[in-house]
């Protein structure tokens, strides 16, 4: 009988805020579901941790480095490349504050296939001089081969966003050699013709890029390799789907935008949706017996905490619905 496992980063209330966000959110099916649920699992990850707590959690990532998703992405946008250690690299852009850099969300950065490529078309030639294969994914998305580079520590853009750069940078052998290459995209790209434009619109310049998700195959084991096309199927944007592979999660990440961008009306409103659109049809489902249980796996930048209902836990009426577990 079916099992769904939903992971929902950053579902938890931040402790400043806790207090009036739980006192405004309407998401009265989660809050049956955590009113009748058993603790399964809690852990806390270090603050500057290169993924963050709902990637670790998808693919049991014991290494201090980004999930290495290269190959899943590739999978998923049907390229076939070379045997190889390969990155991926996202279009960014860098936000100067006073004394330092900050990564932006790239969901909010605009930028269609037509716009990447010919930026990917301008600095390929810097890449292949030195013997970097580049391949162009989507607008978002290239992949870089670094077989020298296997052994370098990067971040994923998630657990970077909103924090100084410095903090995130790839780190060990070859971080020298890819910061020197990356310094010249940048003198590239900053007076490209893109990035005029984009400046005249009032558009965010194009002026990084972002090095993660390192990754020699999908050799993983099998629960790691469904985590990682989970995350792969969030960054490219695809609609959430029930995995027919038993116990497979399915990644909610709709809650991450309004999170990093501290907006919390934006929040609320996205529980709110979220509650509707998929815990309370599974709730029902819970309820007629339809389905054997529902794992809940909630986190926010420090936190992963895991949540078990079973059937036979909804029968304790007497239990209160409550969302005060979001806090905790």
């Amino acid at each position: 009988m079916p099992h769904p496992i939903l992971v929902i980063p950053f579902a938890l209330a931040p402790a400043e805020h806790a207090k009036d966000l739980l006192a405004a959110l309407q998401a009265p099916s989660l809050a049956q579901l955590l009113s009748h649920a058993s603790a399964a699992r809690r852990d806390t990850f270090e603050p500057y941790a290169p993924l963050l707590p709902h990637e670790q959690w998808l693919v049991a990532n014991l290494q201090d480095n980004s999930p290495a998703i290269a190959h899943a992405l590739m999978q998923q946008l049907a390229i076939t490349a070379e045997p190889g250690y390969w990155f991926v690299l996202k279009p960014a852009h860098f936000h100067v504050a006073l004394d330092h850099l900050v990564l932006t969300d790239h969901r909010q950065l605009t930028i269609d296939d037509t716009t990447s490529r010919t930026l990917f078309d301008a600095a390929q030639p810097l890449f292949e001089e030195l013997g970097y294969p580049l391949l162009f994914g989507d607008a978002h998305h290239w992949f870089l081969r670094a077989d020298a580079w296997s052994e370098l520590r990067t971040c994923s853009p998630d657990a970077a966003c909103g924090h100084n750069i410095d903090v995130w940078l790839p780190r060990g052998s070859g971080e020298r050699d890819w910061r020197r290459l990356h310094n010249e995209v940048q003198m590239l790209w900053h007076t490209h013709a893109i990035n005029e434009a984009r400046e005249q619109r009032g558009e965010r310049r194009i002026n990084a890029l972002w090095l993660w998700g390192g990754s020699a195959g999908l050799s993983a084991q099998a629960a790691q390799q469904a985590g990682l096309r989970e995350l792969a199927r969030c960054s490219l944007g695809l609609p959430a789907a029930h995995s027919a592979e038993a116990n497979a999660p399915m990644l909610l990440d709709t809650l991450t935008v309004a999170a990093l961008a501290g907006d919390w009306s934006g929040w609320l409103a996205s529980m709110a949706e979220l509650d509707a659109s998929h815990i309370t049809p599974l709730l029902t489902q819970l309820k007629q017996r339809a389905i054997d249980g529902i794992t809940l796996v909630l986190t926010d930048s420090t936190r992963a905490m895991a949540w078990q209902i079973r059937p036979s836990s909804m029968r304790k009426f007497w239990i209160r619905a409550s969302l005060a577990r979001l806090a905790s």
